[in-house]
């Protein structure tokens, strides 16, 4: 049955659909002819190291069509059942709910789902993580002590950080932690909040943006995703060799799980090599090349550990967010309403 539509932002129909990733048949068991139509907003980088075998072994090639989360969300509903799209690969999950809501997602296969850790998965069945990243603080020592951070990531609303931080309120990372706060405090906290953000906090392009900002000591404290700094000390820690990381813990919405998903287009004509490439995908072998790749985000599969560097997911104490219950569009509202987009 085709669930209520939620209210969505504007409609974006234009989108730049960037590259194509095929492979020499092999003998898999679903011969030659077969191309399944990719929509993905994660890393392009990260889905074809993890996806790179997968048309040598199985013989169905893939297309993809690249561009960012909201972008492709809002075309797949555009397109509706006309979407030729087969597969849908997020970044972060409010936009695979989006999609969701809409009525468009046929339901994972069960022995996918039970690849991936459940809170990894919405309790609907329509889509499956593959990746997961952590919100973090990232702080400069040199301008705020480990004792003066703020115990919530709530508190930054308080008159005393004013000016002293840093947030990329334009991006899906952003509004997806946002969309936490939201399923965690409700729509009144929320809107409370990210008006006291609105009065402390600076606005920059991107994670990496909100890095540099704290490394460079434009501002004590920034809001990022973890890996953005792994990724950096890994490479050369020029962005931010001059940041420290703080995770807040205890089922703080700052210990937000933000859920990379994939999910099998209702109107894909191809839906049994569809569902194979979303096994495939949280499977054991993409799952372990997630982990050994310089992307530096969490691995989901039951039994494969991520990156060594990472803390643990376990013992990051994220909070219970069923991921398929984000609301990206009255994020975006709120958002608007207090002036941060």
């Amino acid at each position: 049955m085709t669930r209520p539509r939620r209210a969505t932002a504007a409609l974006i129909s234009a989108v730049g659909f960037v590259g194509t990733l095929t492979a020499c048949g092999g003998s898999g068991e679903a011969a030659g002819a077969e191309t399944l139509t990719v929509y993905s907003a994660q890393h392009e980088s990260l889905v074809r190291t993890m996806l790179e075998d997968f048309t040598a072994e199985t013989g169905i090639e893939l297309e993809f069509r690249d561009a960012n989360d909201s972008e492709l969300a809002n075309q797949i509903v555009q397109e509706g059942d006309a979407s030729p799209a087969d597969v849908f690969l997020t970044e972060n999950s409010p936009s695979m709910d989006v999609v969701d809501e809409a009525g468009l997602l046929a339901p994972v296969d069960r022995a996918t789902l039970e690849q991936v850790g459940e809170p990894y998965r919405p309790t609907s069945g329509n889509w499956v993580g593959f990746a997961a990243r952590s919100t973090v603080l990232g702080y400069d020592p040199d301008a705020v002590t480990e004792a003066e951070l703020p115990a919530s990531l709530l508190d930054l609303a308080d008159p005393a950080w004013e000016g002293r931080v840093a947030i990329a309120a334009g991006g899906a990372d952003f509004q997806a932690i946002v969309s936490a706060v939201l399923a965690l405090s409700g729509e009144e906290a929320t809107r409370s909040w990210l008006a006291g953000l609105k009065a402390n906090a600076g606005i920059y392009a991107s994670n990496t943006a909100v890095m540099k900002a704290v490394d460079e000591g434009e501002v004590a404290v920034g809001v990022m995703y973890h890996y953005y700094w792994y990724r950096d000390q890994a490479e050369s820690g020029l962005v931010g060799d001059d940041v420290t990381l703080h995770y807040f813990r205890n089922q703080d919405p700052g210990a937000f799980v933000s859920v990379s998903g994939a999910g099998v287009l209702a109107s894909s004509d191809q839906p049994e090599q569809a569902q194979r490439l979303v096994q495939y995908l949280t499977g054991a072998e993409a799952q372990r090349r997630l982990a050994d790749s310089t992307a530096l985000e969490y691995a989901v599969g039951n039994g494969v550990a991520s990156a060594e560097s990472l803390p643990p997911l376990a013992d990051l104490q994220a909070p219970a967010v069923d991921p398929g219950s984000l609301n990206a569009p009255l994020v975006t509202e709120l958002m608007q309403d207090v002036g941060l987009l």
